[in-house]
């Protein structure tokens, strides 16, 4: 695991959003996060520790992370290591256990989207490296930035940065705007 101490000193404090669950605060967190290393990069993996247990348990990391006793209740995200190169992955996903200390996870993820309709020009019996080569030349692709978080006991949450958008207030949030990715991160507590 790696020094997670730059997600909690963001330039837009989302942890202070009153309206944000701890898990919407989570995902935005990150993303910010991710948005500071800037884009084309690989996926990245985070532990979601419930703050309050981290305090309790381990005083001097949660010190070093910037987390005081008077913090409101949140999960704290620890970078985990890199993704293996080269693994696809689905089956990377599938090899994860979590200890029952961590509450949650999050994944960050580029991707490419096309717009509502664009299935319909789809091109028929294409290979999966046809149908990568169509999306990736589609005029109206977008590039975005998927910060996935999700907790054991089944909550989930997205946060979207298109790159034609890259800024804080322009960051899309929901349960269920990325389902697959969402079920797959949740498939890694069962």
């Amino acid at each position: 695991m790696s020094d997670a101490s730059d997600l909690n000193n963001s330039p837009d404090d989302v942890s202070k959003l009153p309206a944000a669950t701890p898990l919407t605060r989570a995902a935005l967190e990150i993303d910010e996060y991710a948005s500071t290393l800037g884009w084309d990069l690989p996926a990245r993996l985070f532990a979601l520790v419930d703050s309050a247990a981290l305090r309790k348990a381990n005083p001097k990391i949660a010190k070093q992370l910037g987390l005081a006793d008077g913090d409101e209740p949140g999960l704290t995200p620890i970078e985990q290591d890199e993704l293996p190169a080269g693994m696809e992955l689905d089956k990377f996903l599938g090899t994860i256990a979590w200890p029952d200390s961590v509450a949650g996870c999050a994944l960050v993820v580029e991707r490419l989207m096309l717009p509502p309709g664009a299935e319909q020009s789809r091109p028929r019996g294409a290979s999966d490296a046809q149908l990568a080569e169509w999306v990736a030349n589609h005029p109206k692709r977008e590039e975005v930035r998927i910060t996935a978080a999700v907790l054991r006991g089944g909550k989930k949450e997205i946060a979207l940065r298109l790159r034609s958008k890259d800024v804080a207030r322009e960051v899309l949030t929901g349960p269920d705007l990325v389902p697959g990715l969402t079920d797959a991160l949740l498939a890694t507590f069962a």
